[in-house]
């Protein structure tokens, strides 16, 4: 059984942490983390493809080669044309197999998850994080908010990646770079092994922001999304 990806302890303190914000505003957080935001099943099919197609490549390089019959010694025409089609027919025999080998131990070791993950290049991986980062946004809501400061806080622990995103109601009236801070927070926060400890300070660091622009208001500040941590279930 796989380990959780946050302690019940941690997820409790990210939710308090989230309460204990969203107290100084009127501005919604909501966290989301993933074990990983994508399968990535593409990437082994491709290195073996790719390993595979080198096959005739490392036949060559071994010194495999057909050699036709001399034709001064004697051979006759049939004769020449005969040997000529069973040299090639058994080099490509052996290129077939030797790309089927290829194809079938690459494809076996890049499947396994931290295989996959090394040959996946950073550029795919980002890309990914970001889409389903931007999935959630819209999945759990976050468009809907009643000001439009909805920021969703995104992260994906097998690809030690996070995304931070804010609604356009907030998203218009700061710079993108504004949220710099609160993201660095939450990276160190899960390098060191602290993740409670990031996420704590990058939420408090978000509330920060929006209680500058979308302060409390007393009897007008409903709680419009879960305070809770939402973990995603495994691709």
């Amino acid at each position: 059984m796989k380990e959780p990806l946050l302690s019940p302890a941690d997820l409790a303190a990210i939710e308090a942490a989230v309460r204990e914000t969203e107290a100084r505003t009127t501005g919604e957080i909501y966290c989301v983390i993933a074990q990983e935001s994508s399968s990535y099943r593409e990437i082994p099919i491709a290195w073996a493809t790719g390993v595979a197609l080198l096959g005739p490549a490392l036949l060559l390089l071994a010194g495999v080669h057909v050699e036709a019959p001399d034709l001064l010694g004697g051979w006759t025409a049939a004769q020449v044309a005969s040997v000529a089609e069973a040299a090639a027919r058994r080099a490509l025999i052996g290129a077939v197999l030797l790309q089927g080998a290829l194809f079938a131990l690459t494809l076996a070791v890049a499947s396994i998850p931290a295989v996959r993950r090394f040959l996946t290049p950073r550029a795919l991986k980002r890309e990914r994080v970001r889409k389903r980062a931007q999935e959630q946004f819209v999945a759990k809501n976050l468009h809907a908010t009643r000001e439009r400061t909805g920021v969703l806080i995104y992260v994906s622990f097998a690809e030690h990646m996070a995304e931070l995103i804010a609604d356009e109601g907030i998203a218009s009236q700061v710079e993108a770079d504004t949220w710099d801070r609160a993201m660095a927070a939450l990276t160190t926060g899960l390098k060191r092994g602290e993740p409670a400890a990031g996420f704590a300070s990058a939420i408090g660091l978000c509330g920060d922001v929006l209680a500058e622009r979308f302060p409390h208001r007393p009897r007008d500040n409903p709680n419009e999304l879960p305070d809770a941590v939402v973990v995603l279930p495994s691709l």
